[in-house]
């Protein structure tokens, strides 16, 4: 089965770290394009950050910016998601999902339909 598996979520305090990983099962990474989004209760889903499959570009939500890093190990077929000065606002269901990227192309324009993993809860409450 493919799929992606997010895990790494918690509670923590503000102003605490996480880090967050995406790994694939049944196909490779390297050909795709990464993002995180998350969905908080009464929110709608908000795009966090994306990386390129090559890992050299990369996005980020401002809200999370200068806060959250998104990287990637093609060779372990895995994203992370390392997120640092998490405040109570961070807190939601974070996903990950896959989608090919041409050159250019908006992110939030990039079909993240055809992969998705079951998300992980970050908490973020004192």
């Amino acid at each position: 089965q493919l799929q992606l598996v997010e895990s790494g979520g918690g509670l923590v305090q503000p102003g605490g770290s996480l880090r967050l990983s995406c790994a694939a099962s049944g196909f490779t990474l390297d050909t795709y394009a990464i993002g995180w989004f998350r969905q908080a209760p009464g929110k709608e889903r908000e795009g966090v950050s994306y990386i390129s499959s090559s890992g050299i570009g990369t996005n980020y939500a401002d809200s999370v910016k200068g806060r959250f890093t998104i990287s990637r190990d093609n060779a372990k077929n895995t994203v992370y998601l390392e997120m640092k000065s998490l405040k109570p606002e961070d807190t939601a269901v974070y996903y990950c999902a896959a989608g090919r990227r041409r050159l250019g192309t908006r992110w939030s324009d990039v079909d993240w339909t055809a992969y998705w993993g079951q998300g992980t809860q970050v908490t973020v409450s004192s």
